[in-house]
């Protein structure tokens, strides 16, 4: 049987295909989005979960929120809000 996760299909941005990156994380669209231009802030770094991120990485993630939510915006006007969420 084969696992998804192994090896974890997160941690090669090729497949998952990246939107947007910096040094540390990368944004690609959700292959089952719940909403139109659903996203997924993504580290670099394989972790455990969200608790083990450095404040770098942290930042780093939070400055791709920011680039995407612009963007979401400018796409589309009948936006009003976002959700923010992590899976642990």
């Amino acid at each position: 049987m084969n696992d998804p996760n192994n090896p974890c299909l997160f941690c090669n941005i090729k497949d998952s295909g990246s939107i947007h990156e910096n040094e540390l994380a990368y944004v690609s669209y959700d292959t089952y989005p719940v909403s139109k231009y659903h996203c997924l802030i993504i580290p670099k770094r394989h972790i455990k979960d969200y608790f083990d991120l450095t404040k770098e990485e942290l930042f780093a993630c939070n400055d791709l929120v920011k680039i995407i939510k612009n963007e979401i915006l400018d796409k589309d006007h009948s936006v009003k809000g976002f959700n923010l969420g992590t899976n642990i």
